[in-house]
């Protein structure tokens, strides 16, 4: 009797996925973070040894930033197919205010972010000097400590003495202002973390695909063009305005009145004023650059989840400085 499986043949196995590609790790980080590492030491050193005023905390963030680099070098970078040619950094650096689509879909296959984040930072600690030297230490510091004082989290009134006197103390030293300026910029490093964390978590949430690379990335440039534009134009207008006329707090942010905030006095609705901020020009170009940013540099982030995302950001943002106004309306008036 014959076998009658005997034309029977076994199905071919099933075809081998290519393996995927070596990605690289930004090995330049790790050099970084422990340059960054050892001067935040040495400042610490120069501090305790007296040649620096008030420059623990400097010290501290740079050690804490040389370690984040050092843990951010073992993220690889991401693999893109087809990728296109890099860009030059100053053609990013141009690109990103006339062709900011473009640029982001080139940081998709080529994230990069140190040159947007100095830069940004070096502007706002120079706007911050400037506005110091406009207005004067001793009015920014005495307002500021006034404002506390009538807050519900004030210290004990010899706490809150002493703090004035060394905070104006620190306002006055040249040494004192050069470490804040650094510390200016090593806050950018740590706020583009965190955002391009929370942007990385929405758009996972929303059903797209990115890399936290490519989030960090996107974030960074997102910032530069509206740093810049906002601290320029506040730089001129901090030296076009008297000086009694300018917030000792509300102005370091910014001196760009673009918003329906100046429908209402800050002072006696200081809720309602925070609201009504975030309707301005610079607020509103900051979210749609938020929403193509996120759009073109991810792997795979639909304009509905890119636009969900921006929104929630806004949303959540907004809430936090709306309670912050509720807690510390005296920092307003």
């Amino acid at each position: 009797m014959s076998d009658p499986n005997q034309e029977f043949q076994p199905p071919p196995p099933p075809p081998t996925r290519p393996a995927e590609p070596e990605r690289e790790r930004p090995g330049w980080l790790l050099f970084a973070g422990i340059g960054a590492f050892v001067l935040g030491i040495i400042v610490i050193a120069l501090n305790i040894a007296g040649v620096l005023t008030s420059a623990i905390g400097t010290g501290a963030g740079l050690c804490a930033l040389g370690i984040m680099f050092l843990a951010f070098s073992f993220i690889r970078l991401p693999a893109v197919a087809d990728a296109p040619p890099k860009m030059s950094t100053a053609g990013t650096l141009v690109g990103i205010f006339f062709e900011p689509t473009r640029v982001f879909r080139n940081l998709r296959a080529h994230p990069r972010w140190l040159a947007a984040i100095l830069i940004a930072g070096i502007v706002s600690a120079v706007y911050t000097t400037a506005f110091y030297r406009r207005l004067g230490p001793e009015r920014i510091v005495n307002f500021t400590y006034d404002a506390l004082e009538e807050s519900p989290l004030k210290p004990p009134p010899e706490a809150l003495a002493e703090s004035r006197r060394t905070e104006l103390e620190k306002a006055q030293s040249t040494s004192a202002k050069v470490t804040n300026g650094i510390s200016t910029v090593v806050a950018g490093f740590f706020g583009v973390a965190f955002v391009a964390a929370l942007c990385l978590l929405g758009v996972l949430a929303f059903g797209g695909r990115m890399h936290f690379w490519q989030a960090f990335s996107a974030v960074a440039y997102i910032g530069l063009p509206v740093t810049i534009i906002q601290k320029l134009i506040s730089l001129l207008v901090l030296y076009l305005k008297a000086p009694e006329d300018i917030h000792p707090l509300l102005g370091q942010e910014s001196l760009v009145y673009d918003h329906l905030g100046l429908l209402v006095s800050s002072k006696d609705h200081p809720i309602l004023y925070t609201f009504l901020t975030t309707f301005g020009v610079i607020m509103l170009y900051r979210i749609w650059m938020t929403a193509v940013g996120l759009r073109e540099t991810g792997y795979k982030v639909s304009s509905t989840a890119a636009w969900g995302v921006t929104i929630t950001l806004t949303v959540l943002f907004l809430v936090l400085r709306l309670a912050m106004a509720a807690i510390f309306p005296s920092f307003l008036g």
